[in-house]
């Protein structure tokens, strides 16, 4: 085993490099750049200024901006360097995990990304744990009832669930509960009330569920389909071996079967996708959901960073998210032999 995580941490390494490197040649390309963005914002303060009578330095009327100045703004986002050798100290700063400044907020990425964890913990944690926990007793009880019309109603319920977009769930929910046309129930915004921190412990916790609510169900129902005919299938398959009918002619009970012999051997794809589902649903959150709920969290960042062409958000978020992919995966391989040690690594080792 440990010679086969040598070899996959070591394609890890190409991977990364890969993905870093395609988004960094097509960051080259893309107008609109900080630099550009800032001589627009200059020039517009000018025109403001000059109809107040006032001037701006680095702006010289009709011919543009100084030249020197120019300069100097490349020089400050480190566009003096070639492309190559730009890429080549990220790389080397990546290896440390110092991701750089935003050049919008003019503060480190690490400490952007840390900033916003709290808000995508919170929909990554309760989303994925209602999404287990709901999805895997449904799935077998729709596996025990097959073809019944409790099978029939409930894959009619989640199938609708999973055709309609979150974030129309989500702008519907607001205007159900969010004090629009209908009932006052839910807040319209953020993860916690503005005088959270006067709240006692009680009183924190149930204002921090009042609120998480309405983004959890959005982003939670449309994931419910796919998990719960997932498990249903995996226990149907299992049901219908040999096994199975071998244990049920020796007298065992249903529940005996199907808790002792079934179970084990049906929750392997589930099991083994674990890890990355529980990774993955930190940052995963939609960019949409965080937008209609006023959620400041990653899925924003990221959506502002492409906006405003905040490169180091841009590169040190997908530098993170993709080491964290592939750690994922690898974990996810593992898992196999933890719930299933008939898999032996010699033979993926050759």
């Amino acid at each position: 085993m440990a010679v086969y995580i040598f070899k996959r941490l070591l394609l890890m390494i190409p991977t990364l490099l890969g993905v870093l490197l395609v988004t960094f040649l097509v960051i080259q390309f893309v107008p609109g750049g900080p630099v550009e963005q800032l001589i627009n914002k200059i020039q517009g303060q000018t025109v403001q200024g000059e109809a107040g009578g006032s001037t701006v330095q680095l702006y010289r009327g009709g011919t543009g901006l100084d030249p020197e100045k120019l300069k100097e703004l490349n020089a400050l986002y480190g566009f003096d360097k070639p492309a190559y050798l730009r890429f080549l100290l990220m790389l080397k700063n990546y290896l440390s995990f110092d991701l750089g400044e935003s050049y919008f907020y003019q503060r480190s990425v690490t400490d952007l990304v840390i900033s916003k964890l709290p808000v995508s913990i919170s929909l990554g944690i309760w989303t994925f744990l209602l999404t287990y926990l709901t999805c895997i007793p449904l799935g077998i009880s729709k596996a025990v009832r097959e073809g019944s019309h409790f099978d029939t109603f409930t894959s009619t319920l989640i199938l609708a669930g999973y055709a309609i977009p979150g974030f129309v769930l989500g702008i519907f929910l607001l205007v159900l509960f969010g004090g629009g046309s209908f009932w006052d129930v839910f807040p319209l915004r953020g993860l916690v009330s503005d005088n959270w921190q006067e709240l006692s412990w009680f009183g924190k916790t149930m204002d921090y569920l009042w609120h998480i609510t309405l983004p959890v169900i959005s982003l939670t129902i449309g994931s419910f389909a796919v998990m719960t005919m997932l498990t249903k299938n995996s226990f149907i398959e299992e049901i219908r071996k040999q096994y199975v009918l071998t244990a049920r002619a020796k007298g065992l009970s249903e529940n005996r079967v199907l808790y002792k012999h079934v179970i084990r051997n049906a929750l392997i794809p589930l099991v083994t996708g674990f890890p990355g589902a529980f990774i993955g649903a930190f940052f995963a959150g939609s960019i949409l959901i965080e937008s209609i709920f006023s959620l400041d969290g990653l899925g924003l960042l990221s959506y502002e960073a492409i906006l405003h062409r905040d490169y180091p958000v841009v590169m040190g978020t997908l530098y993170l998210f993709t080491l964290l992919g592939l750690i994922a995966k690898l974990l996810a391989d593992l898992s196999y032999v933890l719930v299933d040690p008939r898999i032996q690594f010699e033979s993926l080792e050759k």
